[in-house]
């Protein structure tokens, strides 16, 4: 069973198709998340809605109604949601329509942001399924055309409000060789990433004297998995900060990771408290 996380737009129009073309359409479940960022977010849905009766998928939608100044990032922390709630009621793998240029756009803003090693195993994700990260735009364009595809146009892409646009602009004119380089680094980084993750797996404890014991880079990664284990993600400053309070802070204080969990401290352990 797959959980298809369908936009509308041309990228995951092509991977709907695709699916169609290799597994059964009973098997496909089409997931459309209306933020309401953009005026036409209702026709978008409408569109998706009418293809999926077209190739005989079931369809699920959520509206979620952000608004015109949501950040990328809210918006994609409520897509994953709803995708991964679907994916365990159907007990179903969630497939995403990312392809390269999508890898490489999101590694630069990781760069431009400042962001430590792991901006460069962007897209790791071992629950998502992302069939098209060997194509790039182009390649989806030219499929969508000769196999006359439909697909909605997202307004926003146009705009220089996003970082990611104004990158896309850069990277559009990069040689051919030099991405196909940044995606060689992207897949290497993501090996990496995945035996430093099973390794500090091993290591994931609660004692205090334990992160006190060993390197900072070191403890911030057997942190970032404890954390990932439980279901929270936090970014490498917010990680940085969390091992100060682990090593510093007095018994009996707590800490603040969101808004629905909590980090405690014994003198000599520390532990989450979900609200």
């Amino acid at each position: 069973m797959l959980i298809a996380a369908i936009s509308g737009g041309v990228d995951s129009i092509v991977l709907l198709d695709l699916l169609s073309k290799r597994y059964k359409t009973s098997d496909i479940i089409v997931a459309h998340v209306n933020h309401g960022i953009r005026v036409e977010s209702s026709e978008d849905a409408d569109f998706v809605r009418k293809m999926s009766a077209k190739y005989g998928m079931r369809y699920r939608q959520i509206d979620l109604n952000l608004g015109l100044h949501a950040s990328e990032e809210v918006a994609r922390d409520q897509r994953y949601t709803f995708l991964r709630k679907l994916s365990k009621e159907f007990n179903a793998k969630i497939v995403t329509a990312h392809h390269a240029d999508d890898i490489i756009e999101t590694i630069a803003i990781n760069l431009v942001r400042g962001t430590g090693w792991r901006g460069l195993a962007v897209m790791s994700a071992k629950d998502i399924y992302r069939p098209l990260t060997c194509f790039y735009k182009n390649d989806l364009l030219l499929y969508a055309k000769k196999n006359g595809l439909e697909w909605r146009e997202d307004s926003t892409n146009s705009s220089d409000l996003y970082l990611r646009n104004r990158l896309r602009k850069r990277i559009k004119t990069l040689n051919p060789s030099i991405k196909q380089n940044l995606i060689q680094l992207w897949r290497n980084q993501t090996k990496i990433a995945r035996d430093i993750n099973k390794e500090t797996a091993k290591f994931s404890k609660n004692s205090r004297y334990f992160y006190l014991m060993i390197s900072n880079d070191v403890a911030v990664e057997i942190l970032r998995n404890f954390l990932l284990n439980k279901g929270i993600a936090q970014t490498r400053p917010q990680l940085n900060d969390i091992l100060i309070s682990i090593k510093t802070a007095k018994a009996g204080s707590k800490r603040t990771l969101n808004s629905s969990v909590s980090m405690c401290f014994s003198i000599s352990e520390f532990w989450l408290e979900f609200c």
